[in-house]
This record gives C-alpha cells, sequence and structure tokens, in this order.
C-alpha cells in the first residue's frame, strides 16, 4: 500500500489484504538495511487472522522514498504520520512489533503516543544498542564487507538447517542480497546516502531509552535470540526491569525471522492474544 507521509511516497506491506483500518493493527517495524520483506511470514499470518497490517518500509528503504530520517525519534514520529495516514485512529488499538533498530523505534513510538498503543514487542532489542568504532568505519568506508561482517554475526550456526520461507533457503544468502539491495536502493527511493552507516549511527546514538520507558504504558514482551552477537540478551536486563516486560528467549542469533521463523510466530502469537 502506498501512502503519502510527511510529503514523500511511503509503503507499507498489508500482508496480501486489503488494509481495514477499523480492525486492530499490527504494525512491524523493521531494523538496519532492512526492509518490509523480512516480515512476510508474520505479517501474512496476522492480516489472515483478524488484524490490519503495516509492515513499513522506512524512509529510503525498499519502497519508501527518502530522506532518510536521523534518529530513533524523528523515525517513530514518521510512523505515527504514517497511521494518521492510514486512517488508523483507535485508542490503543495498536501494537507495534520492531527487530533492532525498529524495536528502538517501537520504543519511542509507545513513549510518544502511549494512548495509541496497545502492545509493544521488542524482537533482538537491546540498549544501549552501541556498535563499535570498527563495525562503523567499515560501514563508512567498505560497506560490503560490513554486510558480510554483520551476516556472519547474525546468524548462529553457519549451516542453518533450510528455514523460511522454505527448504533450501540459504539464510546468510538471502539476508547478504538484501541488505545489499537496500543499500544500492537510493536509485529507486531518492535516498542519496549511505544507509548502512546512517542505520547503525542511529542505532548508535539513540540516548532516550530509560526517558522513553517511564513514558510507555502497554505491555511489553522483549523476544529474544540465545546466540544473538549484534544485540546481546545480557544488555537487556535494565531495560526489562523499566519496561516492567515479559521476556521470551528463543534459539536463534539476531535474524529471528528467518533463523526461528515458527517460534517467533508462537511467540507473537501468544503475546499479542
Amino acid at each position: 500500500m502506498k501512502l503519502t507521509v510527511e510529503g514523500a511516497s511511503a509503503y507499507a506491506y498489508t500482508g496480501g489484504k486489503a488494509f481495514d483500518a477499523t480492525l486492530p493493527c499490527v504494525v512491524f517495524v523493521h531494523g538496519a538495511l532492512h526492509d518490509h520483506s523480512v516480515w512476510t511470514l508474520l505479517a501474512r499470518w496476522f492480516a489472515n487472522h483478524g488484524h490490519a497490517v503495516l509492515a513499513v518500509d522506512l524512509p529510503g528503504h525498499g519502497q519508501s522514498e527518502g530522506p532518510a530520517r536521523g534518529s530513533v525519534e524523528a523515525l517513530a514520529d514518521w510512523i505515527l504520520a504514517l497511521l494518521d495516514a492510514a486512517g488508523v485512529q483507535q485508542s490503543g488499538q495498536v501494537r507495534v512489533v520492531g527487530h533492532s533498530m525498529g524495536s528502538l523505534i517501537g520504543l519511542e513510538m509507545a513513549a510518544r503516543a502511549p494512548q495509541r498503543i496497545g502492545h509493544l514487542a521488542m524482537v533482538g532489542t537491546a540498549y544501549p544498542m552501541k556498535v563499535s568504532a570498527a563495525l562503523l568505519d567499515t560501514a563508512r568506508q567498505a560497506p560490503f564487507k560490513a554486510i558480510d561482517m554483520v551476516n556472519a554475526f547474525s546468524i548462529s550456526t553457519l549451516a542453518a538447517k533450510p528455514s523460511y520461507p522454505g527448504p533450501g533457503m540459504w539464510l546468510h544468502g538471502s539476508n547478504r542480497a538484501l541488505m545489499r539491495r537496500v543499500l544500492q536502493g537510493k536509485l529507486a527511493t531518492g535516498c542519496e546516502v549511505n544507509l548502512f552507516h546512517h542505520d547503525f549511527s542511529v542505532c548508535d546514538r539513540y540516548a532516550n531509552g530509560h526517558e522513553a520507558a517511564q513514558q510507555v504504558q502497554c505491555p511489553v514482551t522483549l523476544i529474544l535470540g540465545q546466540q544473538d552477537q549484534m544485540t546481546s540478551p545480557k544488555a537487556t536486563a535494565d531495560l526489562a526491569a523499566r519496561l516492567k516486560a515479559r521476556t521470551v528467549m528463543l534459539a536463534s542469533g539476531h535474524s529471528l525471522q528467518a533463523e526461528a521463523p515458527d517460534e517467533l510466530l508462537a511467540a507473537l502469537r501468544q503475546a499479542l492474544a
């Protein structure tokens, strides 16, 4: 579905169903150098089970026009504006599911519009979400090399069993291809920055997590990968306590949508029931 948000074209995948703003809405927010496609399985399930779905492409990513927004706070405001553009007005009817960078955006959304958000699910999250100087430098100077580094860190095995979306899927290769496509997407979206360095810098700079947590009123679920090397589960204890969150641990690395798709869906079904 195409919308106009803050004067530019924005895209959100609706799970294969016509969007109905009167239904409870699940908003899926992707992480750094990803797009809506990482949520396909989950988006389709919720769209076929009584929910309206918006799996967004963030500005400058996928099919959404730039410019890319320079902070978690600005991205949260952008998605709230997208909800307005989609006609989603019901109080407390929005469930936000965010992965990695997207989880921080979801946290800010729940803090900025507590009356609109009914549940927050933070997948593969940590706060603070600091990025090493070496990785930031590599992302700026040699983004394809940095993609390979992050890809190796994000999946917990070198030879994962075939998983989502079906038998024969090569998890490392598919994630590499997605990240390369998004990195080069400025030709289609008008985003003229190195999105890899940009997105990692947005995560690294975000410093409002504790303040945001104080404003959140909805239930919160953290869904974490036991072998996550990008956002270590050890880095969530303080945030979980501040949010009074329920924590679910899955046998996965950072790419939970691809590596543990059925388990992640089961966890979200329980959280958002």
